[in-house]
């Protein structure tokens, strides 16, 4: 390649927009404000001081939370006890005859493909019967989630009410409809809660 092909050549390299040849100019950073300026030379001499005072604070509000969680949940040692109070407890069983006519219900709406409305008919009356049992555990904010968490239920009633709301929540909050092996599966944990050895 001869001295003019090479510079035709450096010509059409030079002249392709698609390469940078030119870096561009760096802009300095713009300057801190003077009043952060004044701020920081005013504060220097006690900036440990500040640091401590930083430090205190997120332990205190640490300490808050953790004190909160305790007082929400109990203390280990009374969680403990409450749960050998409950375990000591006698199940909560319905009776026999309304619950054979709450699963009578339950098996009408379901025999119509309204399997949704016969598990929350399952979750209503079984709320009805913490009602009855403990009259001050539910607060009218609670949802089942809530009432499924609190303390003061034995532990079957627990599993089995926390089974049943599990279902109409993933319905109604979900938007998971309930079908016939969802209904079944709340029916058959109230039978066997309920009805123990009866129906077999």
């Amino acid at each position: 390649m001869n001295e003019a092909d090479f510079s035709a050549a450096h010509d059409r390299l030079r002249a392709d927009p698609a390469i940078q040849f030119d870096m561009p100019a760096i802009t300095p950073p713009d300057p801190p404000p003077e009043w952060l300026i004044r701020l920081l030379k005013a504060t220097g001499p006690y900036a440990e001081y500040i640091a401590w005072g930083l430090l205190i604070l997120a332990g205190t509000a640490l300490l808050y939370l953790i004190a909160r969680h305790l007082l929400a949940n109990g203390l280990p040692f009374a969680r403990r006890g409450k749960m050998e109070a409950e375990a000591a407890e006698p199940e909560w069983r319905p009776e026999a005859g309304p619950a054979r006519q709450l699963l009578a219900e339950a098996d009408a709406l379901a025999a119509a493909g309204r399997y949704a409305a016969a598990v929350h008919l399952l979750l209503q009356r079984s709320i009805e019967e913490i009602e009855r049992r403990r009259p001050h555990l539910i607060r009218p904010a609670f949802t089942s989630r809530d009432i499924a968490a609190a303390n003061g239920l034995p532990g079957q009633t627990r599993r089995v009410f926390a089974g049943i709301a599990a279902i109409v929540e993933a319905s109604l909050f979900g938007g998971r409809e309930v079908d016939a092996a969802g209904w079944q599966k709340a029916r058959a944990a109230y039978e066997d809660f309920a009805l123990p050895q009866v129906w077999r």
